[in-house]
């Protein structure tokens, strides 16, 4: 996927290492320099890249491969037949320098890879004969016959190409999995786990793959030996990218992986950084954003366990990224049950974040705010809750939120900029139904904020949710304190419909004199 997100020019350079004369290259390839010494050559090769690197180059090389078929799919859809051939060639030579590649970095290479590498190359030189015999004849009518037998080929090439990168894939991964379960050496497992974590980098379908090669039990396996402990970080590092799918989450509920979670969380004898790192797993695991999280059913028995240790992770969180994960894990706790918000009430956590966000060392960045503003929203249906925030000055606090700007114009940032105006005016809309917390609200001008940001388009970044949460706000708030809205502003945000208030604010031109 990162390769997608890439520049383009940079992009365009990276593949311009492995597409120049690719005929050439695969020619070369095929023969080796020295018969006799051809061992050490080998050698030399393999120790030169490291698994992570041959796997890079190979995805690199797929990446191409794949949007050369594309492309010659396209290219024949038009009948550009001396372009299909010349593409075709293309292909051909860069799926033989693919296969030269990976029989130079990897040994003992399986009957069924032989086989599959085998039928890849036999079918790409029938598919290059094929669009040779096209260019050949000018004969329409026997150009429209074979048209659909090169795109029967294309076809069957693209499958076997698939197959033979998942065969690969699997092997690689399989191949790590065994060094890290294997072996009792520290420095060897750390480096197969950097080869495994780079891995997981590459997208969901690499994360699946580990997934069903059991890698979340081995993983597991090394999080209960205390020869490892220096490697946990690491460790639960790459175990978060893998739960990000289904069979990942399957896996972690197989093998008890909550109860190790929570034993890591509670005890105080792990470093802080190998506690951050579960609660990045416990983040994942618990994310809102993921379908497939209803069948953890062992993370309701120790939920308590894990949320008082979660608070305690934040209370005590040394760096604003400790916080950040553990905050994190919290918010998405809050989602997933009820419950939570009443232990997180028992807790006093509503004093200890709103605490850690006067810490600018702390709560250091719009994605931290961001997560206590979503824990406070989800907490403040709570009665008891309108207490708690009063007496840790917490509508001061939000009305501060509704001010949040990024301040660097990253995408992500002011995407997140607008999640913590949202959840802000939400969480006074909620609490407002108190009177004290509404009477707060008012003597703090919040009710000038939310106009402001109603009327103001740039003000909320074009943001039509931050804009109904304000008008949600403004109304509730309207309701405790009505002389504290000019006549047009109730006119205008107040007395209509709600649908039809927003309607009008969208449809507002800016004032800029």
């Amino acid at each position: 996927m990162h390769l997608i997100q890439m520049d383009s020019v940079q992009r365009w350079m990276e593949d311009l290492k492995l597409m120049t004369d690719c005929e050439c290259m695969c020619i070369l390839q095929s023969k080796p320099i020295s018969i006799e010494k051809d061992e050490e050559n080998e050698l030399i090769l393999s120790s030169q890249y490291s698994t992570c690197d041959n796997l890079q180059l190979l995805l690199k090389r797929a990446w191409i491969i794949s949007t050369e078929f594309t492309r010659i799919a396209q290219k024949l859809e038009k009948n550009r037949w001396q372009r299909v051939h010349s593409m075709t060639v293309r292909v051909n030579c860069h799926v033989r320098s693919m296969i030269n590649e990976h029989s130079m970095f990897t040994r003992n290479s399986s009957e069924e890879m032989h086989q599959f590498e085998k039928l890849l190359i036999d079918k790409c030189s029938e598919f290059t004969a094929f669009t040779e015999r096209c260019i050949q004849t000018e004969d329409e009518q026997v150009l429209k016959s074979m048209k659909s037998c090169i795109n029967a080929t294309l076809t069957t090439v693209a499958q076997y190409f698939a197959q033979l990168i998942e065969l690969i894939l699997t092997n690689e991964a399989q191949n790590l999995l065994r060094q890290i379960e294997l072996s009792d050496n520290v420095y060897i497992t750390e480096s197969a786990l950097s080869s495994l974590f780079s891995l997981t980098q590459e997208g969901a379908h690499l994360c699946r793959i580990i997934a069903k090669e059991g890698g979340v039990a081995v993983l597991f396996k090394i999080c209960r030996q205390d020869c490892f402990r220096c490697l946990y970080p690491q460790m639960l590092r790459t175990l978060a990218s893998i739960c990000c799918v289904e069979e990942g989450m399957h896996q972690l509920e197989k093998v008890d992986g909550i109860l190790c979670l929570a034993d890591i969380l509670t005890d105080s004898s792990h470093s802080e950084a190998t506690r951050a790192e579960a609660a990045a797993v416990v983040a994942q695991i618990t994310s809102p954003h993921l379908t497939f999280t209803q069948h953890l059913s062992s993370f309701l028995e120790n939920m308590e366990e894990i949320v008082t240790a979660l608070v305690k992770l934040c209370q005590e969180a040394s760096s604003g990224e400790v916080f950040l994960l553990a905050s994190a894990a919290l918010a998405n706790i809050t989602f997933f049950d009820t419950v939570a918000c009443e232990m997180l009430l028992q807790l006093n956590a509503t004093k200890i974040l709103l605490a850690a966000c006067s810490d600018k060392q702390i709560v250091d960045t719009p994605y931290s705010r961001d997560q206590v503003v979503t824990i406070l929203a989800n907490m403040s249906v709570l009665d008891q809750c309108a207490s708690e925030i009063i007496q840790g000055n917490g509508v001061q606090l939000l009305l501060e939120m509704l001010f949040e700007k990024s301040s660097s114009g990253n995408s992500a940032e002011v995407a997140a900029c607008e999640r913590v105006q949202q959840k802000s005016a939400v969480t006074l809309a909620r609490l407002s139904r108190d009177p004290e917390v509404a009477d707060a609200a008012v003597k703090l001008s919040c009710i000038p904020r939310l106009i402001k940001l109603c009327r103001s388009p740039t003000e909320r970044n074009n943001s039509d949710s931050v804009l109904v949460a304000c008008l949600a706000a403004l109304r509730r708030l309207a309701v405790m304190s009505p002389d504290g809205l000019e006549e047009s502003d109730f006119q205008q945000l107040v007395k209509p419909r709600l649908v039809d208030s927003f309607l009008l604010c969208t449809n507002m031109e800016e004032s800029f004199v």
